[in-house]
Order: C-alpha cells, then structure tokens, then sequence
C-alpha cells in the first residue's frame, strides 16, 4: 500500500550548500512530526498505526520498504536514464527514510543521536571500522 507524502513547496534552492541546508530541515522537520506523532497519537494516523504495532510492526515495515527501495535501485540500475526509475527509486528512498525514523522514534533515538553516530564515523575508513567490530 503506497502512502502520499507531504510535499514540500519550497522554491528551487540555488546552491548545494542551500540545498543540502534544506534536505537537513526537512528531515529534521519529518523527525519532530514524528515525535509529535508519538506523542499525541491523533486518531486517523498512519504514523500513529505504525506505533501502536509496536517495534514489531515497524520493524516488518522497514524490511518491506528496504525490499522495495533494493528492487528500485536495481530498475533504476538498468535504466538509470529513464525518469520514471529515477522517481520511484527517489520515492522508495523516502518511504524507507520515514519508516526508519518513525523505527528511531519508537525507541526514543533522537535525530542528533544518529548525526552524532554519522560524524563519529567520519575520518574513519569503513574497511578500519569494520575489522575493530569483527575483532572484538
């Protein structure tokens, strides 16, 4: 079952600097809806089904939308100059995004939590990193 997303009228944003200050706003501004969500659990909800489903319920979710976005990217793959695989790829990215976030918000993982997790990464090589967790 697809969901309709809230779509942003922003104006088009000139530099990368500007876009990529925009991409973080309204990802912040997706995670705070969810709090919210979780919150107040408003009647008629989507987020507020997913919640009282429990981690089990998100869980399947964010499996199911990490299947559709890999069979996306791969139509995508194979025709990476058709617009409408680049669309549904970019529409699967979302809806996997919002089912993490709403995965993080059930357990109370705040949005700065996982930027900190991501920027404690940085400067650290993936291959490094990975071989320390095997390690231990």
């Amino acid at each position: 079952m697809k969901k309709k997303m809230d779509s942003d009228s922003s104006p088009a944003l000139g530099s990368a600097e500007e876009s990529s200050r925009s991409a973080s706003s309204t990802l912040h501004q997706l995670m705070e809806t969810i709090v919210q969500r979780k919150r107040e659990l408003p009647e008629g909800s989507y987020t507020t089904q997913l919640f009282r489903g429990g981690n089990s319920r998100i869980s399947d979710k964010v499996a199911e939308e990490s299947r559709e976005l890999l069979e996306a990217a791969s139509q995508f793959d194979q025709s990476p100059e058709d617009t409408e695989a680049r669309a549904h790829f970019l529409y699967e990215s979302g809806d996997l995004l919002y089912h993490m976030f709403v995965l993080l918000g059930y357990h109370n993982v705040s949005l700065e939590e996982l930027e900190g997790e991501i920027r404690r990464r940085f400067g650290t090589s993936g291959l490094a990193e990975k071989a320390a967790r095997s390690s231990k």
